[in-house]
């Protein structure tokens, strides 16, 4: 009876575990806005990034208010602009609020965004930092009258995919319970287990499997996003972009899980080797 229970436990704790560890993952790095911003900021150095965005942040500035006798300067003085947004002393903080702004239009209630909001999109960019240190910027040296925007918003992936935000908000703080659950479990089977150096090396081979399967899913479910398309080019990019981060931030914790698996595992046959049953059978 000892050892069913102790397998049925290990079974339990194994499945509850499958599900935490994504979960929690999923709620630090992306639903929590210190852990978006944190993954996503790295997105703001790469150059390439940077400069597509520089470029569309000032393409939106509104040059209404400057006299139609000046707009043909105002072309070179925009690409100008452009070019020097990244280098600006401002620019990191603008990047990240940019980031913070993004999260709380991405996460909030639907009911309460505002009228220019697509509520149907998987996330929306408010890149209006951006857009105001170029509009400050170009104010300083042009001297023409120009007011930075409220809101600039670039709404990234397809319709209806806030449902799965939505989901992501409702479901992943519950990873914790869950993850308390699968080390009950766990405890449970190291309790009434006849040979705990088989619960100990049963985990260990269970977190090497588990680390593979949470691999293949991160690459399923980064190219499904991958496959989407949202007719921006900047909100594409960003997509790309901040679907590789999170990949690299992921797979850090599988193969922390893989290392923690080979571990146990190697425990349990040091455990095996070293019991007096062993030695005693070897006499």
């Amino acid at each position: 009876m000892r050892t069913v229970v102790s397998a049925v436990a290990v079974i339990l704790g194994v499945v509850l575990a499958a599900l935490a560890v994504p979960a929690i993952w999923l709620d630090r790095n992306v639903v929590q806005e210190d852990g978006f911003v944190a993954l996503a900021a790295p997105l703001g150095s790469d150059d390439e990034f940077q400069q597509r965005l520089a470029a569309a942040a000032v393409a939106t500035i509104d040059t209404s208010a400057v006299p139609q006798s000046l707009t043909g300067l105002l072309e070179p003085v925009l690409k100008s602009a452009a070019g020097s947004l990244t280098g600006l002393p401002g620019y990191p903080a603008a990047w990240e609020e940019t980031l913070r702004r993004s999260h709380r239009l991405s996460f909030a209630d639907p009911e309460s965004l505002p009228a220019e909001v697509d509520s149907t999109t998987a996330l929306t960019l408010d890149v209006a930092p951006l857009v105001s240190l170029g509009v400050e910027e170009l104010s300083r040296t042009s001297g023409l009258p120009l007011d930075p925007p409220g809101q600039t918003l670039i709404n990234v992936g397809q319709s209806n995919q806030r449902q799965l935000i939505e989901q992501a908000a409702a479901y992943a703080p519950l990873g914790y319970s869950v993850a308390i659950g699968a080390g009950i479990a766990f405890l449970l089977a190291l309790v009434a287990a006849r040979r705990r150096w088989v619960v100990v090396f049963s985990v260990g081979i269970a977190a090497l499997l588990l680390a593979g399967m949470w691999t293949a899913g991160s690459q399923l479910a980064g190219d499904a996003v991958l496959a989407t398309a949202s007719g921006s080019e900047i909100a594409d990019m960003f997509k790309n972009e901040f679907v590789a981060a999170a990949a690299g931030s992921f797979r850090t914790w599988t193969l922390a899980a893989a290392v923690a698996g080979g571990a146990l595992a190697l425990v349990g046959i040091v455990v095996r080797i070293a019991s007096p049953a062993r030695k005693g059978s070897t006499r």
